[in-house]
């Protein structure tokens, strides 16, 4: 049986956050609506990817380092900002611990996916390693933070990208 690292839903979901992390560090070099439509059909491949993986479990009890860094995450973060303006923000019901509130709150598409891209970056560096402990576990460690809360953000920013979005095919 293959090592968890190299099968093929390893390999696709790492194949994903890779070209999501890649939009994301090079969205200085896109037009805002084709960065949107990019983004709109990567984020569903990406959920689907990441949903796809195999179970796995960590093969280290050590935490996975972390590679991205504060310049890291502010450059995607102040980069899609810029990019998107006043389409930047959305509203949004706040969720606390899987129970719906009444509290509405103001979301940026932005932050949302620079939290996505912290976590997916840090895991595709760590799969650089080409250790395959560290590679084992920081796709694990992604998958988790997946479940426990960029999973979500993921799709609270997928629908504010299609309720921005132009309504005609492309």
């Amino acid at each position: 049986m293959k090592s968890f690292i190299y099968q093929d839903s390893t390999i696709a979901f790492v194949t994903a956050a890779a070209q999501t992390c890649l939009l994301i560090e090079k969205c200085n070099e896109h037009e805002r609506d084709e960065w949107r439509e990019q983004m709109l059909r990567l984020l569903p491949v990406l959920y689907l990817r990441t949903r796809l993986l195999e179970p796995a479990e960590a093969l280290s009890d050590d935490e996975p380092q972390r590679f991205v860094t504060e310049e890291d995450y502010n450059y995607a973060l102040i980069g899609m900002r810029e990019l998107l303006g006043q389409d930047d923000a959305y509203l949004d019901v706040f969720v606390d611990q899987g129970v719906y509130t009444d509290e509405i709150r103001t979301a940026y598409i932005s932050e949302g996916l620079a939290d996505i891209y912290q976590e997916l970056k840090d895991m595709a560096a760590a799969f650089q390693t080409g250790e395959e402990t560290i590679m084992n576990d920081a796709v694990v460690v992604c998958r988790e933070a997946f479940d426990a809360h960029w999973g979500v953000k993921l799709l609270s920013v997928l629908r504010a990208l299609h309720e921005i979005s132009d309504s005609s095919y492309q």
